[in-house]
């Protein structure tokens, strides 16, 4: 099926703690990953838009420092590891935030990386892929997360919230769909 551990974690959240699956809604899938875009197009109750700067699995292509949306367009967003790519991350959880609808709920997933540190490492002084590679993780990176993760959501306006695999499923559905233990999912509101 191609998902990884952090796409079937976000597939069985909003199966189990959303409504999505069930009642009309419309959903921006920023960096649409395959094995979810599959999903979300079975689904005749689901308005769903996906939109990415390059990726040829998009419906839209986008930046998401500027979305080209209207203010209060979706119920539901989903940007997964895509924050930590680019060039201002607080000027696109704004974006995200602007298009998206009050009581609606998105998913933003970063990676961490151990040691995690204490507060989000980003100097735009480190360029090169193997510095970027040395200090964020990766080659493409251009910030490594900390501790301070939720307190970044917080600052632009969003309620978050915080769950562990271990509230969402018990330890044979973790074990059952190979959700790793230790991957936080962070969801924002408004």
């Amino acid at each position: 099926c191609l998902s990884l551990e952090r796409h079937r974690l976000i597939y069985l959240f909003l199966l189990k703690k959303t409504r999505l699956f069930k009642d009309k809604s419309n959903v921006l899938h920023i960096a649409p990953e395959d094995c979810l875009i599959k999903i979300f197009e079975n689904f005749n109750n689901i308005d769903y838009t996906t939109a990415d700067l390059n990726s040829p699995l998009a419906d839209i292509k986008m930046d998401i420092h500027k979305m080209p949306f209207k203010n209060n367009s979706f119920q539901y967003i989903l940007c997964n590891h895509v924050l930590e790519h680019v060039n201002d991350d607080i000027k696109a959880l704004k974006e995200i935030k602007r298009v998206m609808k009050k009581g609606g709920l998105g998913i933003v997933q970063v990676p961490f990386y151990y040691p995690i540190p204490k507060e989000t490492v980003e100097d735009k002084k480190i360029i090169t892929k193997s510095e970027r590679e040395k200090y964020y993780g990766q080659s493409d990176h251009v910030r490594k997360y900390g501790k301070d993760y939720m307190k970044r959501l917080e600052s632009v306006g969003f309620k978050v919230k915080s769950y562990k695999p271990q509230d969402l499923l018990n330890n044979s559905e973790i074990k059952k769909y190979g959700v790793l233990i230790d991957e936080d999912l962070y969801t924002i509101s408004i």
